[in-house]
């Protein structure tokens, strides 16, 4: 398996069109890295993982709203900001997905 680092990883978008995708693969790489739980109410995460975990989100969301954010200290408060923002897109792309 190549190193996962290497991989290319998109930001997510201002607009939210690649939310979906993107919550996906940060569950995914968050999950691979021991680091999912910094992201789930009520954990017990560490100072180091929860800095470790912000830096990543932090790096892969548009710049745009790394400034609308730009106070936000706690992985899982930006998790769930950005869920906040854009998760009325399910209900926009899930419906059209099922009738392609």
């Amino acid at each position: 398996m190549s190193n996962i680092e290497n991989q290319k990883f998109i930001a997510l978008d201002i607009s939210g069109k690649n939310y979906l995708s993107w919550a996906l693969d940060v569950k995914l790489y968050l999950s691979a890295k021991k680091l999912r739980h910094t992201i789930d109410e009520d954990n017990a995460a560490s100072n180091e993982e929860c800095v470790t975990a912000l830096i990543f989100l932090r790096h892969h969301i548009d710049d745009g709203l790394k400034y609308k954010y730009l106070t936000v200290e706690n992985p899982l408060e930006l998790w769930q900001n950005l869920n906040d923002r854009f998760e009325h897109l399910k209900a926009v792309v899930l419906p059209k997905a099922l009738n392609d």
